[in-house]
């Protein structure tokens, strides 16, 4: 039986349960009146080519010096931020790009995420993708994670899920993004659908991590009777 999205988001909801992702720490922010959502930003960007354990490192660095601030990261000196993000891996280039985004929000809306964010969907975007070192996967987890704007994120463990179950055969960023997006809006209505993408884009990754692995567990996963890539791989 051919899987959707709605039924692979409710299988893997059972299966996993919510994932509460993006992670925050808001007691840090409460008390360094800063702004929560630059934290899921700046983790954006350092979970560019590596692994959230690095990334966490990278973050209590910041926190404990108190820089994770959008006004803060974009007046530090260049060579310190590198060695404060340096457990996040290729730190020269996200020092870099960390600084030309905050640099980009301090000057263009002065460090006001409200602001920021209070525009049409695509513009934002659009905004985003001009940056260095931001592309589609980056831009469009600031805009649902920290924007809390109704965009599907796409990874490479969306586009193995899709090409092994198969869910969908063209594997390009952007359609891969419609199909998910124009599927559950058959379901959900536009006040949903930002917890739905949000919810179902971190437990495919779940799902990816734990079965759907470069080199699959297919035996042992809750979805290998839906799955064409596990019933070629048992003939």
């Amino acid at each position: 039986m051919k899987i959707t999205p709605q039924k692979l988001y409710e299988k893997l909801l059972k299966k996993f349960g919510n994932p509460n992702w993006w992670p925050v720490d808001k007691k840090y922010h409460e008390k360094n009146l800063t702004d929560p959502r630059y934290e899921i930003i700046v983790g954006t960007i350092l979970t560019q080519n590596t692994n959230w354990p690095n990334v966490e490192k990278a973050l209590e660095n910041l926190k404990s010096e108190k820089k994770l601030d959008i006004k803060k990261i974009s007046e530090i000196n260049l060579a310190h931020l590198k060695k404060i993000i340096k457990p996040s891996g290729f730190f020269n280039q996200k020092a870099k790009r960390l600084k030309n985004l905050s640099l980009y929000l301090k000057n263009n809306y002065n460090c006001d995420l409200d602001y920021f964010f209070n525009k049409e969907l695509q513009m934002i975007r659009k905004e985003l993708l001009s940056l260095n070192g931001i592309g589609p996967e980056t831009a469009d987890s600031i805009l649902l994670y920290a924007g809390n704007l109704p965009i599907f994120v796409v990874d490479a463990y969306s586009k193995r899920i899709c090409e092994r179950l198969p869910l969908y055969t063209n594997l390009n960023y952007m359609d891969i993004q419609n199909y998910f997006q124009n599927e559950l809006l058959k379901i959900y209505n536009k006040n949903e659908v930002v917890k739905i993408y949000n919810e179902l884009h971190a437990l495919i990754v779940n799902l990816a991590k734990k079965y759907c692995k470069k080199k699959p567990n297919c035996i042992d996963c809750f979805l290998n009777k839906n799955c064409m890539h596990a019933k070629q791989l048992s003939q």
